[in-house]
């Protein structure tokens, strides 16, 4: 837990009020009424997922006969059902994230499912090797101009992982799924380490920093471009949380940690601290093999550095990294 004497420098560079300024109605989710749609509308199909929270079927909407996807909530409290629909509908229509069209209970079991619309993405692990270095920048440019609109409406996301990135490669579309685990931002608020698929959480998270703030998601965007950009399925590939910090630490070293930790009086537990010992950075350039070197120019290496820091004040920004030269292509080819 972060000391109160660490909490003066806790504030986002960007958005630290946008909760604050849209006022209590727009983020106090609990005193919600939630109007519900007409379940006889929908019809599913098949199941196309499941996550520890729901289970997930593509089916269409009879009126329309349009394709939608059907998010069946498995029996969580209240509080959590109110938060996502809440949240959903402040980001609905922000770029490249999935619009949620309904939500609806089955009238016996009072079971909510929410009803978003249908994205022909295609399973990463077959998508990611097949990009070009344009299609990086350009889907990872899509990704971030979601990133900045959620972070605008005072909400961060929470498990940015390759798996919560829909890509339709025909349409060349991108949508940002799953705000099971968003929050609204709220200064100096403590939130829950436990959110964020292991592979893809902040060293924050790791550390039980409860101080933390969007800058979470900019880790995983950059774990997320880390392994597109290293040809690998998963970056930082810890078997549990201590090991996970581990990895990490194995690539940017443990003098950096220490000094993050110092910044906002947090301690590493004994046996972690042992376990870590001490490990120097290692530089971007080591990662560059035959395989990967088309995808690892100087300003892939220079982002992927910006995002992946310890100290989550000294990451870059979603705006900021929007504006990297990286994406430069882009944004002409895009005229951005």
């Amino acid at each position: 837990m972060a000391s109160k004497a660490s909490k003066k420098n806790r504030l986002p560079r960007l958005y630290a009020d946008a909760c604050k300024v849209k006022g209590r109605e727009f983020w106090d989710y609990e005193k919600m009424k939630v109007k519900w749609g007409n379940l006889d509308d929908y019809e599913v199909v098949k199941k196309i997922g499941r996550g520890k929270y729901s289970e997930v079927f593509a089916g269409f909407h009879i009126p329309t006969d349009k394709k939608v996807v059907i998010k069946i909530l498995k029996p969580v409290k209240k509080k959590k059902v109110k938060r996502e629909i809440k949240i959903c509908q402040a980001v609905s229509k922000g770029p490249n994230i999935v619009a949620l069209l309904d939500v609806v209970r089955d009238p016996l079991t009072r079971t909510p499912c929410l009803v978003y619309e249908f994205v022909n993405s295609q399973d990463w692990k077959t998508l990611y090797p097949t990009f070009a270095p344009y299609d990086i920048k350009f889907y990872m440019y899509k990704v971030l101009q979601a990133l900045d609109y959620s972070h605008s409406q005072g909400l961060m996301h929470r498990d940015i992982k390759p798996h919560n990135i829909m890509i339709d490669h025909e349409k060349r579309e991108v949508r940002v799924i799953d705000w099971g685990l968003a929050e609204f931002y709220l200064p100096l608020q403590d939130y829950n380490v436990r959110v964020a698929s292991r592979h893809y959480k902040g060293p924050e998270l790791l550390v039980d920093d409860t101080l933390y703030d969007y800058s979470l998601d900019i880790w995983g965007f950059g774990c997320m471009l880390a392994g597109m950009t290293f040809r690998k399925d998963t970056f930082f590939a810890g078997a549990d949380n201590v090991d996970q910090l581990y990895k990490i630490a194995k690539v940017l070293g443990t003098d950096l940690l220490t000094q993050y930790l110092d910044s906002y009086d947090l301690e590493l537990e004994l046996e972690i601290e042992q376990r870590l010992g001490k490990m120097p950075r290692k530089p971007w350039e080591t990662f560059k093999t035959k395989e990967n070197e088309e995808r690892c120019s100087p300003e892939a290496l220079d982002l992927i550095d910006k995002c992946l820091r310890y100290d989550p004040a000294a990451r870059v920004l979603a705006k900021e990294a929007m504006a990297h030269a990286f994406f430069e292509e882009v944004r002409k080819k895009e005229g951005i």
